[in-house]
């Protein structure tokens, strides 16, 4: 019996080298993986579902879930995650010196709806006395202009977004002191470069491992979701790839702790490998619903408060029940 031909489109992460390489291969499928920078998976994905299965922004996905007839469904496989605080970026002249300074500022962040800014938004309100309404938010790209959200969004009128200028970027934008600060996933090309850029969270570190002692979260960034239409056809497909995604990040725990050679260009590995596991604890990649079920209720959590998810989702209604529910022989 000839197996399942299925694309996959993912960046290129340690975590699903195994079934790229084909050390690991889902039962059933011939799966073929296209190793893409995220945005262009998103973009691909969200507008003209070229991928049967792909990774997927949190925050995307559940976006889709407002839609009639959502055109996805997820797994509880979570190739992307990152703590948030340390890409905050505040333009020092703007008399930013703790989060709460930020209140009445102006925010660029690339996407209103990209899941890092909802963490952003979110732990800086509950945690840090910034409403999410308190500030103005403006949208763009962060090096390059003309980025648009990829989802139309609908949102309470209390929150203001407004896209920057055409010709305009975040980066220069902060630089000039034109924004005051920027949510983002990645660092401004300004950052290092211009002295009054910096850091909202200076010990970065230390409060992402504080955040963690408290809550035990690690921000989930991204998913991975199957096209409707194909898990229609094969429901099968789901636990099959479940399997395989948990099979390749063993592979992967097993790389970040062998001795012999290093398979990471870092000479303090095992000391950076020690300390993640003395604040995170082992498993702290893992998939899997009940697992990271306080995770996923906070983010859901937030979508709603922030004007994007419609309601309060709960973590059995975001992934397939076939993938979710624990299986053992």
């Amino acid at each position: 019996m000839s197996e399942l031909p299925l694309s996959f489109a993912c960046w290129d992460y340690d975590r699903v080298k195994a079934l790229r390489e084909g050390r690991v291969r889902p039962e059933g499928i011939d799966l073929n993986c296209l190793a893409l920078p995220v945005e262009e998976t998103f973009y691909r994905q969200l507008r003209h579902q070229e991928f049967d299965v792909s990774e997927m922004s949190l925050s995307s996905y559940v976006l889709t879930l407002n839609e009639p007839d959502p055109p996805f469904v997820a797994l509880p496989v979570f190739p992307s995650r990152a703590f948030r605080h340390q890409s905050i970026y505040v333009n020092a002249r703007s008399g930013i010196e703790k989060p709460q300074d930020l209140v009445g500022k102006r925010v660029g962040t690339p996407e209103y709806q990209m899941t890092a800014g909802v963490w952003q938004r979110g732990i800086l309100a509950e945690e840090h006395g910034v409403p999410v309404d308190s500030v103005t938010y403006w949208t763009g790209g962060m090096e390059q202009s003309g980025r648009t959200e990829k989802i139309a969004l609908d949102l309470p009128g209390t929150i203001q977004v407004t896209p920057i200028p055409p010709g305009s970027t975040l980066s220069g934008m902060l630089a000039a002191g034109e924004l005051d600060a920027v949510y983002s996933a990645g660092q401004p090309s300004c950052f290092g470069r211009e002295p009054h850029i910096r850091h909202l969270f200076e010990d970065f570190k230390q409060v992402e491992q504080d955040y963690y002692r408290r809550t035990s979260i690690f921000p989930i960034m991204h998913t991975v979701v199957i096209k409707k239409a194909v898990h229609e056809r094969h429901p099968w497909v789901a636990r099959s790839l479940t399997k395989a995604f948990d099979a390749s990040l063993r592979l992967a725990y097993e790389d970040l702790t062998h001795r012999n050679a290093l398979k990471v260009m870092l000479p303090w590995l095992h000391d950076h490998v020690r300390e993640t596991l003395d604040v995170l604890g082992a498993g702290y990649w893992d998939h899997g619903l009940e697992r990271n079920r306080h995770v996923l209720e906070r983010f859901a959590g937030y979508s709603h408060e922030q004007g994007l998810a419609n309601r309060r989702w709960t973590p059995e209604e975001l992934f397939l029940p076939s993938a979710s529910d624990s299986f053992r022989l």
